[in-house]
């Protein structure tokens, strides 16, 4: 996903930004930079160096700082990019786990009754397109259940 379209929106004190996705917001408190009345952003832009996935913004001081999309989506909540952070952290407690654990690769690809190149797929950070399901069936091969809290966040 790419940035569309950024704006300022110094009523709201947050930086706009457009994707194929939808609108996202982000509060000037959550930036590393924070605008101020006499230190404002004066130049904002979809970095293309970066991909077009964050967007960099000028202070009237000279200043710059740049804010990556995933900030946008980690603070708006996005379900996909929710999903995708909890796929990310089961995936590296399981490739930490599989380092610490007794059993061999081909003992694991045996119970999981899959491919080596299938579990090699489920230890690999980058992708995206496992489902926690399969993360799931494979702490319980290595010996871990997952246990989830549900937490009330606060605003």
């Amino acid at each position: 996903m790419k940035i569309k379209f950024v704006s300022v929106n110094n009523r709201k004190k947050a930086i706009e930004i457009e994707t194929s996705k939808g609108k996202f917001s982000l509060p000037f408190s959550r930036l590393e930079l924070r605008p101020s009345a006499k230190n404002r952003i004066a130049q904002i832009f979809i970095d293309k160096e970066l991909g077009s996935r964050a967007v960099t913004y000028v202070m009237t001081s000279g200043k710059e700082a740049s804010v990556h999309l995933d900030a946008f989506l980690d603070y708006n909540k996005d379900p996909d990019f929710v999903r995708a952070a909890a796929l990310y952290q089961l995936t590296i407690a399981a490739t930490e786990l599989m380092s610490k654990s007794s059993l061999s690769k081909h003992e694991v690809v045996r119970r999981l009754k899959t491919s080596p190149s299938q579990l090699a797929r489920l230890l690999d950070p980058a992708n995206k397109s496992k489902s926690v399901d399969e993360m799931l069936r494979l702490m319980s091969v290595l010996g871990y259940r997952v246990e989830w809290h549900i937490v009330k966040e606060v605003a």
